[in-house]
């Protein structure tokens, strides 16, 4: 039997952008307070940075993607079948932003 089921509205794609909004910066003020302690703030030093630096990056990053993938298993267990697609595009555009973040997060 074919799929009758609809696709996804224009109201439930807006949802779904506002809601993505608003995670990625909950998230985001979140993880960077998680990871105020690590990393230089002056990055012009005469002194090497880039060891501490990077274990706030990755940290960030790993942190990132483990909100991410919890928020979409969440999501995807409680929607219904027509809004797992808007799902996954929202999962992969998170997965993105956890490298686009790293531009504000040491800015």
């Amino acid at each position: 039997m074919a799929n009758d089921t609809p696709k996804s509205s224009a109201q439930a794609a807006l949802a779904g952008l506002l809601g993505f909004v608003a995670f990625e910066l909950a998230a985001f003020y979140l993880l960077r307070y998680l990871t105020s302690g690590l990393g230089e703030a002056n990055q012009f030093q005469q002194e090497p940075t880039i060891v501490s630096n990077w274990v706030k990056t990755m940290t960030f990053v790993l942190l990132h993607l483990g909100l991410v993938i919890v928020a979409m298993l969440v999501l995807s267990n409680q929607l219904s079948r027509q809004y797992r697609g808007q799902v996954m595009r929202w999962f992969y555009l998170g997965v993105l932003m956890s490298f686009v973040l790293l531009i504000p997060l040491f800015g």
